[in-house]
């Protein structure tokens, strides 16, 4: 009768503990997605029979805050500026860019995942605003202007996902400081993206709201999604580029306690 080594003991220790990390992320992505699908379900049911309440919210936000942006120029051209920066465009480049550094790196799957992010995201939030065509805030004298449908809005959507990606890859390599640091800029900048939308009059609050929520779809979808395609991968990928990025003086000392040549192979 075989009796595990040490070595094979520690070996089947580490791989049930990777497997249990596995299975939590898979359920709390999973769960960000129904969560955030059912509420992005009810909001649509609100807004399709156009519920009373929350259409004086929209226009009791609108309104206000176009009177203000017609009234100060300088208000308005910040805020055309700041929704430019945060725009799709921009931001799908970030997580482009954040994908061929990821490829480049060896981390094929977490690039594909970060690549799919970007994409589910712009065909959901295209073909949602299509097929539900929801009229955009109108002006005589609107200071901003947009086209298509107005729910949900492409910019508080891809904003949300590019911001939320590009945590999650800093986050296993950061201190709690950094974390916190981090975790702010990107709350932050999701938030004054989608209140440029609605400051500029060219969408309503809920259609940014729905934008986010449309966004919590995506990330735990596509995340379900490539790790029931390649179990384990992405968080072997996200220790491969930690191991890439780590600076060499770190990776020579860390040789005695990682395997020769750096982190497990992606086979």
């Amino acid at each position: 009768m075989h009796h595990p080594t040490a070595t094979e003991r520690v070996a089947a220790g580490r791989a049930a503990a990777l497997r249990d990390v596995q299975r939590r992320n898979l359920l709390r992505c999973a769960g960000l997605a129904l969560c955030c699908a059912a509420l992005l379900g009810v909001l649509l049911a609100l807004v399709e029979s156009r519920w009373g309440p929350l259409v004086r919210l929209d226009r009791g936000w609108v309104r206000p805050l176009h009177d203000y942006a017609r009234e100060h120029t300088a208000w308005t051209a910040s805020m055309q500026t700041l929704a430019d920066l945060g725009g799709t465009v921009t931001m799908r480049v970030l997580l482009g860019a954040a994908a061929v550094w990821l490829w480049c790196l060896g981390a094929r799957t977490l690039a594909f995942w970060a690549a799919a992010q970007a994409l589910v995201g712009w065909a959901l939030a295209a073909a949602a605003r299509a097929a539900i065509d929801r009229p955009r805030p109108h002006f005589a004298d609107a200071v901003g202007h947009a086209s298509g449908g107005a729910f949900p809005s492409g910019h508080a959507t891809a904003s949300a996902i590019t911001c939320a990606a590009l945590l999650a890859l800093v986050w296993p390599r950061a201190d709690r400081v950094g974390r916190a640091v981090a975790s702010s800029a990107a709350a932050l900048a999701v938030l004054a993206v989608g209140w440029t939308r609605i400051a500029l009059g060219v969408h309503w609050p809920s259609d940014v709201v729905g934008g986010w929520l449309a966004a919590g779809v995506v990330l735990g979808g596509v995340t379900v999604a490539v790790e029931l395609w390649r179990p384990g991968a992405l968080l072997r990928d996200a220790r491969r580029v930690d191991w890439r990025t780590r600076p060499r003086v770190q990776r020579v000392l860390a040789t005695g306690a990682a395997p020769r040549g750096g982190p497990d192979k992606d086979t």
